[in-house]
């Protein structure tokens, strides 16, 4: 993530990003449930995304309290959980996906699961199922040392949160802790306030920036072409996920990836 961790590791997630910066402004970070609206459609439609222009899948693992996402994808995590969602699903999904593309996979899970699974345990069948890592959304730095060190062992990816709240040391932290990417959340994520989110998600990843980070990207409600573009003016990836599960929604398999194909426009807008 800093200068050191690329050095020392080569990370898949890293290098996906990277690539976008030659060919292009920058990467696409498609979120999806697993098992929405069912396991073998959500395994489809990851599918679909990579096929449509998606430079990282972000897998989301459904659960009972999900504090930190939006309606949208809550109502979808509800729907894979009433159908049966159990964690081990997740693991199926990412083997499913990695056979048939090399869009590298990072699993989005709340914390509760992993310790419940025992995290070298998760750690391990991640990697045994082809999996890059894990974005950990409720995990702060200092109470990781047990995932440090597991994904230290293991090579696996971890994504942390940064916040426009987040002091500059938390934000060093974050940034040293990180393999990957950073996780730049807009905490003004009000509809229709897009300007006041993107000068904030701005001043937070020039932040970031500061305290070295090479590879930032930022979630914030993105949910057009020009909205991509226009985080990549500043940021190294757009992450999508309401938009393309509401695509998943309303549209199925074919609805998501013309969503995903439509959002991908905005990575080709060279600066």
């Amino acid at each position: 993530m800093s200068a050191h961790h690329s050095a020392t590791t080569a990370s898949p997630v890293e290098a996906a990003i990277a690539a976008t910066k030659t060919s292009g402004a920058g990467a696409l970070i498609g979120y999806l449930p697993v098992g929405f609206p069912d396991l073998q459609t959500s395994i489809d439609a990851a599918i679909a995304l990579a096929e449509n222009g998606v430079d990282v899948i972000e897998l989301g693992l459904p659960y009972s309290d999900p504090v930190m996402d939006g309606p949208v994808i809550q109502e979808a995590t509800e729907v894979a959980r009433a159908a049966g969602f159990r964690l081990r699903d997740g693991f199926t999904a990412v083997r499913a996906i990695t056979e048939r593309t090399d869009v590298p996979i990072v699993l989005m899970t709340y914390w509760n699961p992993v310790m419940q699974y025992g995290v070298e345990r998760f750690a391990d069948d991640l990697v045994a199922a082809g999996g890059a890592g894990l974005i950990t959304p409720d995990l702060i730095p200092d109470e990781a040392a047990e995932w440090l060190a597991a994904s230290e062992r293991t090579g696996l990816d971890r994504v942390f949160l940064a916040a426009p709240t987040s002091s500059d040391e938390r934000l060093r932290q974050a940034v040293e802790v990180c393999r990957g990417f950073v996780y730049a959340v807009s905490t003004m994520g009000i509809t229709g306030a897009r300007q006041d989110v993107d000068s904030a998600a701005r001043t937070l990843v020039a932040r970031l920036r500061d305290a070295g980070a090479t590879s930032a990207c930022v979630g914030l409600g993105i949910s057009t072409a020009e909205q991509v573009a226009e985080v990549l003016e500043y940021a190294d990836g757009a992450i999508v996920g309401s938009a393309l599960v509401k695509a998943l929604a309303d549209g199925g398999v074919s609805g998501v990836a013309r969503v995903a194909a439509a959002l991908a426009e905005g990575t080709r807008r060279t600066k």
